[in-house]
């Protein structure tokens, strides 16, 4: 269901998450987000500087904005991507030091993802998981009263965040997984009820264990059926987003993978939209679009995060040039690699970065005839200079 990108061509956003401003010092630590609003410090800052942020990416110009996923205390290497669930599920029942939960075991000191992961307690499920305090949309509607554009809000998807589980009380990872996925779809159709015109769940399985070959065909299937099970009635426009990590605004994998094998299972999920990383990558994998008919629209990263140096608006049009020879116009979103994060760039370099999309979207635009969308943010009225 088309919403936010309905007749709208080549759209611009980000993926979510945006570094917070200095003074934005004050954290929910595992509090619900209602009650923190009773909190007048936390209050004022909060929402300072969500209005703060949305207004940065509507001085860019973007046609959807983001709340920057201020929700998130500012955590290693993103941590609270995952603890803002973990912190408000029932039948979590302590947690278990990273280093005896199995997993990223080829890491050793002296790697940044190895002090990364070290505070990565994972969680222990002791019991069914059942819903708390998530307050999804009470987030999503702070963010909206802010915006006059339309508000995305994204979260991790039931099956990633299941990989920051220690499972002693399922008989099995896909129970889990379905169990997450079941309060997660209550949520997300209370965001949708609320009027969310937008809602992306953030990386399913599929590419990351399909390209490393831990995942079966069978596999595969299971994380699609999973995402529908998660998205089933979400009357809104719904985004799967996938890219290849985002720990401190580091990459999994130098050499990014391909998303050859993931695709046909991406494409198979009742999503609107599916989200690829393309700028780091050049968009090798752009071409894979051209060999399956979908109704979908396509999203693609055109500026990177894991990058300091902000992309030439010609850089950003070739990659959009690139992208149309397998996708049409009106089916191409533009947005970023994935998050900015909230410790891993500066906040001045992410703002840029935003501008970056629509310079060189306007490029292209003036290429296909189509009306360039006004940037305040580079409008030489405005300059100091001259």
């Amino acid at each position: 269901m088309f919403q936010a990108t309905r007749d709208k061509i080549l759209p611009t956003t980000i993926t979510g998450s945006y570094p917070r401003p200095q003074w934005f010092t004050e954290v929910l630590r595992g509090r619900a987000f209602k009650d923190a609003l009773g909190d007048s410090i936390f209050r004022e800052q909060y929402l300072d500087a969500v209005t703060c942020l949305i207004r940065e990416q509507e001085r860019a110009g973007l046609d959807i904005v983001t709340d920057g996923d201020s929700r998130f205390d500012l955590t290693v290497g993103g941590k609270s991507w995952f603890y803002y669930p973990i912190e408000r599920l029932r039948g979590l029942t302590g947690h278990q030091d990273r280093s005896t939960a199995g997993g990223w075991t080829t890491l050793r000191p002296g790697h940044i993802l190895y002090e990364v992961m070290e505070a990565y307690q994972p969680a222990i499920v002791g019991d069914k998981i059942g819903a708390g305090p998530l307050d999804y949309a009470s987030l999503w509607k702070v963010a909206q009263r802010f915006a006059d554009r339309p508000v995305k809000f994204g979260a991790i998807s039931a099956q990633t965040l299941a990989k920051m589980l220690v499972n002693k009380h399922y008989a099995s990872e896909r129970e889990l997984i379905l169990d997450l996925a079941d309060v997660f779809n209550a949520e997300l159709r209370a965001v949708a009820t609320a009027g969310c015109p937008v809602l992306q769940v953030e990386e399913p399985r599929h590419h990351i264990s399909g390209a490393d070959g831990s995942a079966t065909d069978k596999d595969l299937q299971f994380f699609t059926d999973a995402i529908n099970r998660e998205i089933k009635g979400v009357e809104t426009e719904v985004w799967l987003h996938t890219c290849w990590g985002n720990p401190n605004q580091q990459p999994l994998h130098w050499e990014r993978p391909s998303y050859e094998r993931a695709l046909p299972y991406l494409l198979q999920t009742d999503a609107d939209v599916i989200t690829l990383e393309c700028a780091s990558t050049g968009g090798k994998d752009l071409p894979l679009l051209g060999k399956y008919r979908t109704d979908k629209k396509i999203a693609i990263g055109v500026v990177s995060h894991t990058m300091t140096a902000v992309e030439p608006p010609e850089v950003v049009a070739t990659l959009i040039r690139k992208a149309l020879e397998h996708v049409p116009p009106e089916r191409l979103i533009l947005s970023t690699d994935c998050g900015f994060g909230r410790e891993g760039l500066a906040r001045r370099i992410a703002f840029y970065k935003c501008v970056a999309i629509n310079l060189g979207a306007n490029l292209v635009r003036r290429e296909l005839k189509l009306p360039e969308v006004p940037i305040p943010a580079a409008d030489p009225r405005l300059s100091f200079a001259g």
